[in-house]
């Protein structure tokens, strides 16, 4: 049972001024000729009502219904019937398909009506006895296998509920939904902002809510969508001409596309679907050159084209289909009572769809489905297997299998309108879609595409430009998702693709470009020996080292002077070596941090000034112990001499060695990238480990330089002709507001300016130091040698 729409039938909804020939052609009685005259409007529900009447009358026998107006035939789905019939007599003729066991057929034509294709329908399901015809002869047949219907959706669905529950089979060969592959075309370019129509039907319908569903995962936005039937009025038409994405049947797209092209017709990129861009029909349509869209896979069917031009004269007269067919082709008139065709016609020459054979797309699907029929009963027949879901076997070198919901693999070519040399239209095949292979390589395109109007360039359809690296998209209120602006990303995050929906943030090491695109590893920041703040400060730190060591030899050269021997010569020495390694420790804040670097930086720094902070105060006790063992019967000295000083130094010290001992041992200095200063770089310092360690030895050297400064500030008024006493006193008082200054700017201060700081303070406190102690002393041994000598010291005026 063959169901085909061979029939325009839409044509019969316009104004006629000739007669509408119903011709019913039956099996056991011939042909029967009605002719019913008519000047008006033709409308469904007559010619319905003239279909029902009509079958009830012949109900009582077996016949193939072919309502045909005398507008024209569709000959390209009389080629998908001969060739369903070129297929059956194949597999009649082979000896290894169904051996033993004749197929036979009807065909009937649903006129393109859901009523006619459900009446038979229905018949079926009544159980009438089917016939197989065959060289005019009439054979019973056991059973009905299977259905191959039809090229329309809405009476395949409508047949389908229908027969289902008999369990006749359907095998649809025409009816394809590949919205997802239509929706992954349109977002391969690009387009992301288009219109949409559809065919008011189950085929334009469903596969138009397949397409947008699709298109939304695809994050395509559709402006509008339309529908329209092929018998809306033209003005309903005309509302729905500019779009991009056409799902329409073909008699629908041929009705919008002649509406078109009655006018200046609008310059469109078409997406279409397969039941028109593949149709050989539509081609003529010249003003839609550069459309694109899938169709079923081009074939060559050995043998069909000699099959179909072999037609004799005899089965042209015995058939009405093929006498309507040949009186249109021919535009001559073949009757018992007429005959205007000289016999001259030659179907080898006739330019038709019928003869068109170059690109077999839907007349292989015809044939691949009757095969796929005698397979399914050679199955169940000869190997005892059952459904045709597993079925899966090749012919002419294409494959055919089906998925558990009875679908083929979706395999499709893209299809491009190209002009030819001769300025016509034709089917370029430009790429595929392979279900089967991994998502990257479902899609491909392997040849140059024309777009629209002949054009190189593709076209442009979106509702806002891309957002380019380094911005992401914002949505606009109230509209769709693909209408949006482009924003910058926020600090410290990039975007380095296009149309980007967001920003990410850079690893943390590192930090966007100006661009916002890339993320690039942040610049270290440290006190580096290149740096000209770093070597100023190295400088000062040598040159302050070599002065205090230049000071000392001075000293040792004037060591038996009264004024070197007057100020503790001892404790001056190991000062001045304290000052020493005063000055050199700020060098090791110089450079990347270290391990080893940070625990000596601090640890070195403490102990030096805490070792330079006794001499200080040894010298600030015996200046004071001094005077006090002058007055008369006071012993007071022989408890600060000599070796009470030095013991009194190494006391005070051990203290910080203790000190920094256990800050060491238990958490130390460790080198550490700070992310937190600069947002755009990386500080490397040392951190603290301990900050209460770090405080307990700066608190220590303040604990000591303000015990030795209120000592020093009794001490400063003392009879005596060089007051060393006042000197400890200014020197003390350079070091408390250097150290009182660095705490504030210690904690302020940013990145590497930090460890400047901290140089800087132990520099400042140093010079200050060794100036107030050491330098009037120098400049009264080299410059002024008159006033070294005891009597001048001893001398309180």
């Amino acid at each position: 049972f063959f169901c085909m729409d061979i029939t325009l039938t839409w044509c019969l909804n316009y104004p006629i001024g000739h007669r509408l020939y119903l011709h019913f052609y039956t099996l056991l009685k011939g042909p029967l000729h009605i002719t019913v005259p008519f000047t008006h409007t033709f409308t469904h529900e007559w010619i319905w009502t003239c279909q029902f009447f009509l079958i009830e009358l012949f109900g009582n026998t077996f016949f193939v219904c072919m309502c045909v107006c005398i507008c024209s035939i569709d000959a390209r789905e009389l080629r998908f019937s001969r060739a369903m019939i070129f297929a059956i007599e194949e597999i009649n003729n082979s000896t290894e398909l169904l051996p033993g066991i004749k197929l036979g057929y009807q065909i009937h034509d649903s006129c393109g009506a859901v009523p006619v294709a459900m009446y038979k329908a229905f018949q079926l399901s009544n159980g009438e006895d089917n016939v197989f015809y065959k060289d005019n002869k009439c054979a019973q047949s056991g059973m009905m296998a299977a259905l191959v219907a039809e090229s329309g959706s809405t009476p395949s669905i409508s047949i389908s509920r229908i027969i289902g529950p008999f369990n006749i089979p359907q095998v649809i060969y025409f009816i394809l939904f590949y919205a997802e592959a239509l929706a992954k075309l349109v977002k391969h370019f690009g387009w992301t902002w288009i219109g949409t129509i559809c065919s008011d039907s189950d085929y334009g319908n469903n596969g138009m809510a397949s397409f947008l569903q699709a298109a939304q995962k695809e994050g395509i936005c559709v402006e509008f969508s339309e529908s329209f039937y092929r018998t809306n009025p033209i003005s309903k038409i005309q509302t729905v001409a500019d779009v991009i994405v056409a799902f329409t049947a073909s008699g629908d797209m041929k009705v919008l596309l002649e509406e078109l092209a009655r006018k200046p017709a609008p310059s469109l990129q078409w997406i279409g679907s397969e039941s028109w861009i593949i149709d050989p029909n539509m081609l003529k349509f010249d003003f839609c050159e550069g459309a694109l869209g899938f169709g079923i896979p081009k074939s060559v069917i050995p043998g069909l084209r000699d099959y179909l031009l072999d037609i004799s004269p005899l089965e042209v007269g015995a058939s009405p289909l093929l006498t309507e067919f040949w009186e249109d082709a021919f535009k001559c008139r073949l009757s018992k009572r007429e005959r205007v065709c000289d016999g001259s016609e030659d179907l080898k020459k006739l330019q038709s769809s019928y003869t068109e054979t170059s690109q077999l797309r839907v007349t292989n699907m015809v044939y691949k489905a009757v095969y796929a029929i005698a397979h399914a009963i050679h199955s169940v027949v000869c190997q005892k297997r059952t459904f045709i879901t597993r079925l899966n076997f090749t012919q002419n070198g294409y494959s055919v299998s089906f998925d558990a919901n009875g679908d083929p693999v979706a395999v499709y070519e893209l299809v491009n309108w190209q002009k030819d040399i001769s300025g016509n239209i034709e089917l370029v095949t430009v790429g595929y879609y392979d279900a089967s292979l991994p998502m990257t390589e479902k899609f491909h395109i392997n040849r140059n595409i024309t777009w629209m109007d002949g054009r190189e360039l593709m076209p442009v359809s979106v509702c806002t430009d891309s957002c380019p690296p380094g911005t992401h998209r914002v949505l606009q209120k109230g509209k769709p998702i693909c209408c949006y602006d482009c924003i910058p990303c926020p600090e410290g995050e990039i975007s380095n693709t296009t149309d980007s929906s967001d920003c990410f943030p850079c690893p943390m090491e590192f930090w966007p470009n100006a661009e916002r695109d890339s993320c690039h590893p942040k610049p270290v920041e440290f006190l580096s020996i290149n740096e000209t703040l770093a070597i100023i400060l190295a400088a000062f730190s040598v040159g302050g080292a070599c002065l205090a060591i230049l000071t000392a030899a001075v000293f040792f050269h004037h060591r038996t002077t009264p004024i070197v021997r007057a100020n503790n010569s001892e404790l001056s020495f190991l000062l001045l070596f304290s000052l020493t390694l005063c000055f050199l420790c700020s060098l090791t804040f110089i450079g990347a941090p270290t391990e080893w670097s940070c625990m000596l930086r601090h640890s070195a720094f403490g102990i030096t000034f805490v070792l330079c902070i006794s001499c200080v105060l040894g010298k600030t006790i015996v200046v004071l112990m001094a005077f006090k063992a002058t007055l008369p019967g006071s012993n007071v000295m022989k408890w600060f001499g000599p070796p009470q000083q030095r013991l009194t130094v190494v006391l005070f010290t051990f203290v910080q060695v203790l000190i920094c001992t256990v800050w060491l041992v238990v958490r130390p200095p460790f080198p550490m990238k700070n992310f937190s200063t600069y947002k755009e770089r990386i500080i490397l310092e040392c951190a603290l480990g301990s900050s209460i360690g770090f405080w307990a030895v700066l608190g220590y050297i303040g604990l000591l330089a303000v015990f030795c400064f209120v000592l020093a500030v009794l001490a400063r008024k003392l009879p005596d002709n060089f007051n060393e006493a006042k000197f400890i006193t200014f020197s003390m008082l350079i070091f408390c507001a250097v150290w009182l200054t660095f705490i504030p700017a210690y904690v302020s201060s940013p990145g590497k300016f930090t460890v400047a700081v901290e140089i800087f303070a132990i520099l400042a406190s140093s010079f200050g130091l060794i100036m107030c102690l050491f330098a009037p002393k120098c400049f009264i041994i080299l410059c002024q040698p008159e006033k070294n000598t005891k009597k001048h010291l001893m001398n309180k005026n």
